[in-house]
């Protein structure tokens, strides 16, 4: 049976961390990230006003900046295996994150069927970001729809990976999801939870379900 498997980016894939974050990594910003993510993760401020504080942030960022921040992000271990596998199964996997897509898209080159993040424009900046392309947790559930429709399958064939409040909404419409490295109040509302910074420990929860 074909399955789609959603992954999260930014304390998912990435292990105690964001996107944002480790770009600002590199031209020395984390602290002022770092202050950004506790805000929005309090909910005092939402995806469209993060996001263009993050742009405003990020105004000197190039592209290798971006590379390196890539290279060098404390990614879980065995991602592309895990991909490869469930591909070979029959299966597809697609990253939906509300970090940047400049960063989210690179997950492509590992196996990734599909990967959408917040619109961003292109680096270095030369115009501002729309807000009428940041993603939410709402705007994940209907990516999640499109690309049911793309690959054939419908909410009922799906497995959702997350850690965060952005994961809620999709958690609460596909049959099976995995909490990864989240506290108590997201693990509540997965089917299962994982803990650790080996992907396949998340996968093997459900690779027979």
């Amino acid at each position: 049976m074909a399955r789609l498997h959603l992954f999260d980016l930014d304390g998912t894939l990435l292990h105690g961390s964001s996107a944002p974050v480790e770009i600002s990594r590199q031209p020395g910003l984390e602290t002022e990230t770092v202050a950004l993510d506790r805000v929005i993760s309090c909910g005092l401020i939402g995806p469209p006003v993060y996001v263009t504080q993050v742009h405003t942030l990020w105004a000197g960022l190039t592209e290798a900046d971006v590379a390196a921040a890539f290279e060098a992000a404390p990614w879980l271990v065995r991602i592309r295996e895990v991909w490869t596998e469930l591909t070979r199964n029959g299966g597809c996997c697609a990253v939906v994150s509300l970090s940047p897509s400049f960063s989210v898209e690179r997950l492509t080159d590992w196996g990734a069927h599909a990967a959408y993040g917040s619109r961003f424009p292109t680096v270095p900046f030369t115009e501002p970001v729309d807000p009428a392309g940041v993603l939410s947790a709402a705007a994940k559930v209907r990516i999640a729809d499109r690309l049911c429709a793309e690959f054939g399958v419908t909410r009922a064939d799906c497995v959702a990976y997350g850690d965060s409040m952005s994961d809620k909404d999709l958690f609460g419409v596909v049959p099976v999801s995995v909490a990864v490295n989240a506290d108590r109040h997201r693990t509540g509302l997965a089917t299962h939870s994982s803990t650790g910074r080996d992907l396949r420990e998340a996968y093997g929860l459900v690779r027979a379900v």
